[in-house]
């Protein structure tokens, strides 16, 4: 049986070069933005701004200088899906296009991906978003593809500084949660799948319920004889 497999992330080692970025895209062949025109963003260095349903790898420049800038310093971290032990995108996934592997992994299969964006509102760290080209869901898949021939993730291949490997998805952050742009408390929408599948099932029995008297009304109407004046 295979073991569970993940990422380690040592934000203090993180020297911002990017190369994760190019790798996860270059090995999953994505797509890249506004046909390959850089934008510059006018954010610091970071041009790739968000997780995104065709950016699985995002290294996060956070600046915190003092107003006069004579002090301060450069937070940088390599964001990507956290493959959540209680994952939310799987559980509100109505194609069942959201699997766990046998690496303790989350992967949106494509092929059954109906890019309905329901896991998009139900991640709580925003890394899920369409991908343009084949318009389904999509986010970092630890690189199943290459952990299934014993392989490590592209990412972590062509780091550096050698910072990512372990187990699920840690961080060594030297500040608080929030100042990465992660939340600080997140939550899963567990909570709400009671109350909005009996809002579905009402609607659903009303919709039929219509249905049935516009069948037996459409039904009882008599039907125009030949001959008949039009």
């Amino acid at each position: 049986m295979a073991e569970p497999m993940g990422f380690y992330t040592d934000t203090t080692v993180c020297i911002g070069c990017k190369a994760c970025e190019v790798a996860c895209k270059e090995w999953n062949q994505l797509p890249a933005r506004n046909g390959g025109v850089g934008v510059l963003s006018g954010d610091s260095y970071d041009n790739t701004r968000a997780l995104d349903g065709i950016h699985w790898r995002h290294v996060k420049f956070v600046e915190q200088f003092s107003a006069d800038r004579q002090d301060g310093r450069w937070l940088m971290m390599s964001d990507v899906c956290k493959h959540c032990a209680h994952a939310g995108c799987l559980e509100v996934c109505p194609t069942g296009a959201i699997i766990r592997t046998e690496f303790d992994t989350v992967v949106i299969q494509s092929d059954t991906c109906n890019g309905c964006r329901d896991c998009i509102g139900a991640c709580p760290f925003g890394v899920i978003g369409i991908n343009p080209v084949s318009g389904t869901a999509q986010k970092c898949t630890l690189c199943y593809d290459r952990m299934k021939v014993g392989l490590e993730p592209a990412c972590a291949k062509a780091c550096p500084t050698k910072m990512l490997g372990g187990l699920n998805s840690f961080y060594l952050l030297v500040d608080k949660p929030e100042v990465y742009g992660l939340p600080p408390d997140p939550r899963l929408p567990s909570r709400n799948l009671k109350r909005s599948a009996l809002w579905s099932t009402l609607g659903a029995v009303a919709l039929a319920i219509m249905g049935v008297f516009h069948f037996r009304e459409r039904g009882g109407r008599p039907g125009r004889r030949e001959g008949d004046d039009v």
